[in-house]
């Protein structure tokens, strides 16, 4: 492995269900896997409504910021997928309580056929560093 790579992982969030590590760092940038609703300490997917679904994507997502010691205000770019565009605006309402720094980052948002484990709602997300 690269010596400008570094794997970031913390307990405080779900392990990876795959080949693939929670977050990376490359130079100045972290590189947040997709987060899905899987409660870390149970391991189980929280309940199917989507906003338990998205405050639970986004705890995952902040540990993992935190363990690389950032917040979301560090936030560049996220990717928002959902089973079905009709649950956007409740997901927005609370993403905006998350991502409520001066600064919004870029997004992107999509309907897709299906997730991982049948969820309602998985996000990435680009960091910066510095």
């Amino acid at each position: 492995m690269s010596s400008h790579l570094k794997k970031i992982d913390t307990s405080h969030a779900p392990a990876a269900i795959g080949p693939y590590s929670q977050a990376i760092r490359a130079g100045d940038l972290l590189f947040v896997s997709g987060q899905i609703p899987i409660n870390p300490k149970t391991g189980e997917i929280v309940e199917r409504t989507i906003s338990a679904q998205t405050k639970q994507v986004l705890d995952n997502i902040e540990a993992i910021l935190k363990e690389a010691g950032l917040t979301f205000d560090h936030v560049v770019k996220s990717e928002v997928f959902l089973k079905d565009m009709q649950h956007f605006k409740e997901m927005n309402t609370i993403y905006a309580e998350r991502f409520c720094g001066p600064i919004k980052p870029a997004r992107q948002a999509f309907q897709v056929a299906m997730l991982p484990l049948d969820v309602l709602v998985e996000i990435s997300c680009i960091a910066s560093v510095k």
